[in-house]
């Protein structure tokens, strides 16, 4: 009994240990990214380890450079913000509006080729994304649609949607047909049993689902650079942020503080949404 109980409590020591390594070496360049932001380029020249900041020598000099406007002397990050939320929302929205009815109809209708569906999706994900870069750019030209927001929403549409359906679908084969049935049984029509008994089941799956495009499309680089990089008022954090970080004139305050803006609004998004996020990555798991 005293064995058990000391291998218990060695393990649950052992556990707290190892969460606590992997959340220091997780938290660590975050924090030291955010001391940099706030910290004076002179102080950073002298003292570049120091990883405490004293109350004198904190500064909000670096985020008001990023934030003001290229014409008066600041980086322009107030629309890059701007314009990745406005891509990254109506990326995430028209996702959605496309992937729920397919992932519901993928998992309760029958038609031909319904089980070679699965591979179709994932297949999307077995080419680089360099690979349809330049095809994709050579039609949103002639379409006129490079250098427009528009297009990137579509590129972005296309690479979470086949994911969005597959993550969804697993979702909704967990929902146990005898609910839907016994909705129709008391006159719901389909769109009515997918209104008032799937969707609200699906919530979870469904928030996590939004959260996974919402930061692909937040944090995606390569393709914002291909249709954008000739329209600076249109860039997106992503690449506002790169295009800083090759600035040489540039202090790396600065820089780091451009970071932390592209940086904070996902991480606060993923703490205050983590238990649905978990709850709808995992439902699909197995099915009952």
């Amino acid at each position: 009994m005293d064995r058990d109980r000391i291998e218990t409590v060695g393990l649950r020591w052992v556990r707290r240990l190892v969460i606590a390594v992997f959340l220091l070496v997780t938290a660590f360049p975050f924090y030291y990214m955010l001391v940099l932001s706030v910290r004076p380029i002179e102080r950073l020249l002298l003292d570049p380890g120091s990883l405490v900041v004293g109350l004198g020598e904190l500064t909000v000099e670096t985020y008001t450079e990023v934030l003001r406007s290229t014409e008066n002397g600041g980086q322009g990050f107030l629309t890059f913000l701007r314009n990745s939320g406005l891509v990254a929302v109506a990326a995430t929205i028209l996702t959605l509006v496309v992937a729920i009815p397919g992932a519901y109809a993928v998992s309760r209708l029958r038609f031909f080729g319904r089980r070679q569906v699965n591979v179709l999706f994932l297949a999307v994900y077995l080419f680089p994304s360099i690979v349809i870069a330049i095809p994709l750019f050579v039609i949103f030209t002639r379409a006129g649609l490079r250098g427009s927001l528009f297009g990137l929403i579509l590129v972005y549409i296309s690479q979470t949607l086949p994911v969005s359906v597959y993550m969804l679908k697993n979702y909704f084969e967990t929902i146990p047909v005898s609910l839907e049935e016994s909705a129709a049984i008391d006159g719901a029509g389909r769109l009515g049993i997918i209104r008032r008994v799937s969707l609200p089941l699906a919530a979870p799956s469904i928030m996590a689902v939004a959260l996974y495009d919402f930061m692909i499309a937040w944090n995606e680089f390569l393709f914002a650079l291909l249709f954008l990089v000739d329209k600076p008022n249109r860039w997106t954090v992503s690449l506002g942020l790169a295009q800083l970080a090759d600035g040489v004139e540039v202090p790396k305050t600065v820089l780091m503080a451009g970071s932390v803006i592209l940086t904070l609004p996902i991480v606060i998004l993923f703490f205050a949404s983590e238990r649905l996020l978990t709850e709808g990555l995992t439902s699909g798991a197995e099915k009952g």
